[in-house]
């Protein structure tokens, strides 16, 4: 059999392209990343692969392009089924998708947005929300890690949340919190989560310009 191809279009700060990144090391399937400069103007390549929205993250995967981070993260699950990264029974998986298209359409990660007071807000109440579908599980999954944890993932801007936001998630959602200490432990997660102190530079510098 021929080696498959797979190769992300990334952008480093990206928690959409983080899931992709997550996903394709939780099955460990070696992956080609292609660094996009989408400030700096989106390339030819990306233009053509995903030629309706013109974002990142888009799998190239034996030369057909999947675009879209949940639904990336979905296929990922079924092109390669073993660890499943989605619950067994049709309502866990119902309700996992159902979560993730909350967390897609409030966007938490989205850092103009937060960093307006009712921004804040909003932010602590997604979080809060999140926390109570958490509840007492490792994971959102339960035992396992899966398609909801890889979804609800805004690791890269947490530093900068809590130096702009004052937000302590410690004191506001400990158990969300304590789950995110959780995740990071394991080396699908660590391995691809940019440096906090990088990212809260990359604001800083956004926001003075």
């Amino acid at each position: 059999m021929s080696k498959e191809e797979v190769v992300l279009l990334d952008f480093w700060i990206s928690a959409f392209c983080i899931r992709a990144k997550i996903a394709l090391a939780e099955k460990g399937v070696a992956f080609e990343v292609i660094q996009e400069d989408l400030f700096g103007g989106k390339s030819e390549l990306l233009l053509k692969l995903n030629p309706i929205y013109q974002e990142v993250p888009v799998l190239l995967h034996n030369g057909k392009p999947v675009c879209e981070s949940t639904n990336i993260v979905s296929y990922i699950g079924e092109t390669w089924p073993s660890p499943p990264l989605l619950p067994p029974c049709p309502y866990g998986r119902a309700s996992a998708r159902f979560w993730a298209d909350f967390i897609d359409k409030k966007r938490p990660c989205d850092e103009q947005r937060r960093g307006t007071r009712g921004g804040k807000k909003e932010l602590l109440e997604i979080l809060m929300q999140l926390e109570e579908v958490l509840g007492e599980k490792d994971y959102f999954g339960g035992d396992s890690f899966g398609f909801l944890d890889i979804t609800a993932l805004p690791f890269p801007w947490l530093y900068s949340y809590e130096e702009f936001g004052g937000l302590k998630l410690d004191y506001h959602c400990p158990k969300f919190y304590a789950w995110i200490k959780r995740c990071m432990e394991r080396e699908s997660v660590a391995k691809h989560l940019p440096d906090t102190e990088k990212v809260y530079d990359f604001v800083v510098n956004r926001k003075n310009n």
